[in-house]
């Protein structure tokens, strides 16, 4: 079994570029909403003319699609996550775009918009961009999502509401959007050892902001210790589905 500095080690070395969550399998499980957000994006994908994908990552729900539409773009706010999205996605065309920057592509220029997990959603720059009749399609992160480790690692810290389901199906009305579908998930999530706690948190890095092994050493042992003696740390992730339309 190995040590806790052993696994502080390899935790701290893992490459954490795009979202391939391959490395985590048998060492953390989470969840996935009921909903199976990626064979929907597909299923619109294939009935679309020209589609964009918001906030790609690395290209790895993207690369799924195997009925792309004749016109594929996608976005990315990190310059190493669009190089690898742009190598993933021969057949789609990447711009690397701030997330809350607006989008460099004229009104109405596409039939479908999707995103999974955006940082932010410019519901203004969706409802200009989307041509009349056409959907949004986006699976968000929810309030509250891994609270757990959150708490575990910086104290009990309060809720924010800006990724509550009611407050964005709001600001897509107030857009000119028909939101037509919300749907909500908790998930259960497991964490086997410290090293899978370590990638997580580098990798998706506002669970707690600021994270660095060497300024949460002492919090990470604990954890350390607590896996060690219930076998896993247990968190919930919160995850919702958002589906609007502009109106013909």
């Amino acid at each position: 079994m190995s040590t806790f500095e052993e696994l502080v080690a390899e935790g701290s070395r893992v490459p954490v570029e795009g979202w391939d969550f391959s490395w985590f399998s048998g060492r953390a499980t989470e969840e996935r909403p009921p909903w199976g957000y990626a064979r929907m994006m597909a299923d619109r994908m294939a009935g679309a003319r020209r589609a964009l994908d918001l906030q790609t990552g690395g290209g790895e729900v993207l690369s799924e699609v195997t009925a792309p539409p004749p016109v594929l773009v996608a976005t990315e706010g990190w310059a190493p996550n669009a190089a690898l999205a742009q190598r993933r996605l021969p057949h789609a065309v990447v711009v690397c775009v701030r997330e809350d920057a607006d989008l460099p592509f004229p009104d109405d220029s596409f039939d479908l918009i999707t995103s999974r997990h955006p940082v932010r959603t410019r519901f203004d720059e969706v409802a200009r961009v989307l041509e009349p009749g056409g959907t949004y399609l986006s699976q968000q992160v929810g309030p509250g999502s891994v609270r757990e480790l959150t708490d575990a690692m910086m104290g009990p810290q309060p809720v924010g509401t800006g990724r509550d389901p009611a407050r964005l199906r709001d600001e897509a009305t107030a857009c000119g959007l028909d939101v037509v579908d919300v749907r909500a998930a908790r998930l259960r999530m497991e964490f086997h050892d410290v090293a899978a706690v370590i990638v997580f948190l580098r990798k998706v890095i506002w669970t707690v902001p600021g994270f660095t092994v060497d300024r949460y050493r002492d919090r990470l042992r604990a954890l350390h210790d607590r896996i060690e003696a219930d076998g896993a740390f247990i968190a919930h992730s919160t995850r919702f589905l958002l589906e609007a339309r502009r109106p013909a």
